[in-house]
């Protein structure tokens, strides 16, 4: 009881995006919003820069859809580049998590003396420069629903976080029929990405009972309705669901923030290259079963609503987790992904240094444990 009253008890912020629409065709909606505004400046992916169309934008458009899976400083700075050439008074962020993150700092940069270096940590962003609007097509950043933004150092290939109120979408726009085309291995990897959201911030040390409300709603939802996701791209109720989940994972991001899963999943997206919802996949199975004895009654719960067995015994839930993910079709074995055996110390000195992960995890996560996951991910 004294942990509940002691968490209960901590102060935290959390900030939603002051408008979401939600449903199928939900992107139309989005037109009537923005009417008011005569500049927009769409930040996308060639796969989701057709979706533009279902928007019913009025005003002059000007579309960028040459992000990279994982933004680093001098793409970044080429798309602001582009901006400040357009002078929007309207961002949208339009495509999965990487999308969504660079729409967020050219909201903030475009017209701004800040660089992008200036703004690494918290609440070092000074001030809106247009309005945003976040319209995910995939279903595991809960990008939209946050106030983060990751960059890679080119140079150190680690990841810098920004983060800072001004970066919050005025609108979200989650709308299932954008993410039908999602192939079935991306859907399986991004919708692990929204369960370990929820499943980190729920257990780590910072976590706090309002959270858990989101956290629980979200890893129920993945356990209803991912695997179904798969199955049929096109099953709207699974896509919604699995949409929601994300959105959730999102906002749990905010107040709490994950742990060492992801830091033990950035290495995997800077050294090869791996898409951030697979990286994590792969990780999962691994730390959940890691933190189990410290977190035995929520482990249970994680297990319950997966439909797996619930004994928070690290074998069994390894096992159980390992084959959840597995079964959804995501190649679970870093080897097969192009790491090399002689590299492993290596990702492990890097998930090490995010200490502003790994600090929030439970379980306290050294280098050699570091390794030694990394080692049976292998």
């Amino acid at each position: 009881m004294s942990e509940v009253i002691l968490s209960m008890a901590r102060p935290i912020t959390l900030l939603q995006p002051s408008r979401l629409e939600i449903g199928a065709g939900a992107i139309a909606r989005l037109g009537a919003w923005a009417a008011g505004y005569q500049r927009i400046f769409v930040v996308a992916m060639a796969p989701t820069v057709g979706f533009v169309d279902r928007i019913g934008l009025s005003g002059e458009i000007a579309t960028y859809i040459d992000i990279p899976p994982e933004p680093d400083l001098p793409a970044v700075e080429v798309v602001l580049a582009a901006a400040r050439a357009f002078k929007p008074d309207l961002v949208i962020g339009l495509g999965g998590g990487s999308v969504m993150d660079v729409a967020k700092l050219v909201a903030v940069l475009w017209d701004s003396e800040q660089t992008l270096p200036d703004v690494v940590g918290v609440d070092r962003v000074l001030g809106r420069r247009s309005a945003l609007a976040q319209v995910p097509t995939t279903s595991g950043t809960g990008s939209e629903a946050g106030i983060r933004s990751l960059v890679t150092n080119p140079e150190t290939l680690a990841k810098m976080a920004i983060e800072s109120r001004f970066m919050l979408a005025d609108i979200a726009v989650l709308d299932p029929e954008l993410t039908y085309s999602v192939p079935s291995a991306v859907t399986a990897a991004t919708g692990i990405d929204a369960l370990a959201h929820c499943v980190e911030a729920f257990t780590n040390i910072k976590a706090h009972p309002l959270i858990d409300g989101y956290a629980t709603l979200g890893i129920e939802l993945v356990g209803r309705y991912l695997s179904r996701a798969v199955l049929d791209g096109k099953d709207t109720e699974a896509r919604a669901g699995m949409m929601l989940a994300s959105y959730y994972g999102g906002v749990c991001l905010g107040p709490v923030n994950t742990a060492g899963g992801h830091a033990l999943a950035y290495p995997l997206g800077t050294r090869l290259k791996l898409p951030h919802g697979l990286a994590n996949a792969i990780i999962f199975p691994h730390v959940l079963a890691f933190n189990a004895p410290v977190r035995r009654e929520k482990t249970a719960m994680v297990m319950a609503a997966l439909g797996l067995r619930g004994e928070p015994d690290q074998n069994i839930v390894l096992s159980e987790a390992f084959t959840y993910c597995a079964n959804l079709g995501v190649e679970m074995r870093i080897e097969r992904h192009g790491a090399r055996e002689q590299d492993l110390r290596l990702f492990a000195e890097d998930a090490f240094a995010i200490k502003r992960l790994i600090d929030n995890n439970p379980r306290t996560l050294g280098l050699e444990d570091i390794e030694t996951i990394f080692r049976k991910a292998f």
